[in-house]
């Protein structure tokens, strides 16, 4: 069955082992996509929506200087009493040029990259879950939860297959690690093999986060790439690339281009079986708006558009995310990301510097562990460690841990995130690189809770 509203005299796909329509549930194969009343005119007297012709009844509040009273102004000079552009092509041919990607039709754009990751997970697999014959999806622990979410509110069994550590790598006592986390593609390779042959199951999803969330972990594309090609698997690689602008150091020369090259959106056009989700959360500073982004071959791309509810992206955040792709734009976010690698690196020198620190008065540690995973997001992830630990020692306390991040966020107002509770994380802390007034404040309060706690 051919997908509908699908662009003819697509190119063979790649690889040849894949193919679409076997993958994507039957129903959402056939479905006839909701044609809504700006996919045929956009223009003239619109009276065919039902929209209310008077506009808004938001009144203004006169004028002012004030920065958020301007853009609020900004705001309701919009056409917001009219349905949005359902397509929102001018956005994504600057997306496609940003990524470097063969055209615009490979972009889809969702409220957030959770809606995007929601609608992958029903396209392509089929909800229910008893004894064999599941559809399933198959996750890398650490990693980011709305994965686990989506296939509970979908229905939809999980197969976890833990990253693993790199070799050489330190083991923690009570089962902690100090390394640099990597994806186990023989690990997962065997779980894909077991639950197809042995169970009846069919694995329609691996989701690999990159740079991972809590880990930092940014995969090895050759991993990706094996995976792709891997004629076992039937099913679709989705890499999650929230983080993917912090890759790579501020003294690189070419950032767009060290993107790029760490980047699973080369794989577009290539490859038939990959999807790479994106957002403007987070190296945009826009997460208010809730703009996600779906890079994907076209096929994929119509189907996502086929699903969605129609208008997902409303006017206001078509607006300023069409701003936030402009040249004038584009050149400040460079500069941002500039400063928070550097920020990032002081953040991550000082916390190495208290790792070797002392409680005052004292041989024994302070308490703070080594930096777990990676640097190539905008966070780093530290361990605390038992009290009493002499320097050097890894013993990971998730207990002390927690009660550090309650003490900072209740008593003196630094909001970190507790991480102890997943998979190889034990005692761990998760920052985000502030400021550098918020950097210098986390590490000082943090001191401060580590002497009390």
């Amino acid at each position: 069955m051919a997908i509908q509203s699908s662009t003819p005299n697509q190119p063979q796909p790649y690889p040849a082992h894949f193919k679409l329509e076997s993958v994507v549930r039957p129903n959402i194969l056939a479905l006839h996509p909701y044609r809504c009343a700006r996919d045929d005119y956009s223009e003239g007297i619109l009276l065919d929506a039902n929209e209310n012709a008077l506009g808004h009844a938001i009144v203004s509040q006169g004028p002012s200087d004030d920065e958020a009273h301007v853009a609020v102004e900004e705001t309701l000079a919009l056409p917001l009493h009219r349905y949005p552009d359902p397509v929102h092509l001018p956005i994504k041919a600057r997306i496609a040029s940003l990524r470097s990607l063969p055209a615009p039709e490979n972009v889809f754009l969702g409220v957030g990259s959770d809606e995007v990751l929601d609608l992958l997970i029903r396209i392509f697999v089929k909800p229910g879950i008893s004894n064999t014959g599941n559809d399933k999806i198959l996750i890398t622990p650490p990693t980011y939860g709305m994965y686990s979410v989506c296939a509970q509110v979908n229905d939809v069994d999980v197969v976890k297959v833990p990253l693993g550590v790199r070799e050489g790598e330190i083991d923690g006592s009570e089962g902690g690690k100090n390394g640099r986390f990597s994806v186990d593609v023989e690990a997962v390779k065997k779980a894909v093999i077991r639950e197809q042959r042995e169970l009846g199951n069919a694995i329609k999803i691996i989701f690999l986060c990159s740079p991972g969330n809590p880990t930092g972990t940014l995969i090895d594309l050759d991993a990706v790439r094996e995976l792709l090609e891997w004629e076992e698997f039937k099913g679709v690689v989705i890499v999650d690339e929230a983080y993917i602008d912090f890759v790579g150091s501020a003294e690189d020369a070419d950032p767009d281009a060290e993107i790029y090259k760490r980047s699973a959106a080369q794989f577009i056009g290539k490859y038939d079986n990959v999807v790479v989700t994106q957002t403007l959360s987070k190296s945009f500073g826009l997460a208010g708006i809730r703009l996600g982004i779906a890079l994907a071959p076209i096929p994929i791309v119509q189907i996502l558009a086929n699903t969605k509810a129609p208008y997902n992206i409303s006017v206001p955040t078509a607006h300023l995310a069409s701003k936030a792709l402009s040249p004038e734009s584009l050149s400040l976010w460079r500069k941002n990301i500039r400063t928070l690698k550097h920020n990032r690196t002081f953040l991550v020198s000082s916390l190495t510097s208290l790792s070797q620190s002392t409680l005052p008065d004292s041989t024994l540690s302070l308490g703070v562990g080594p930096i777990i995973g990676s640097n190539d997001a905008n966070f780093v992830l530290v361990r605390i460690l038992k009290r009493g630990a002499k320097v050097g020692e890894l013993k990971p306390d998730s207990t002390r841990a927690q009660k550090v991040y309650k003490y900072l966020a209740e008593e003196v107002g630094v909001v970190v995130r507790y991480r102890g509770n997943e998979l190889g994380c034990e005692g761990a802390l998760r920052i985000t690189v502030g400021t550098e007034k918020e950097n210098k404040a986390v590490l000082e309060k943090l001191v401060g809770a580590l002497g009390k706690i």
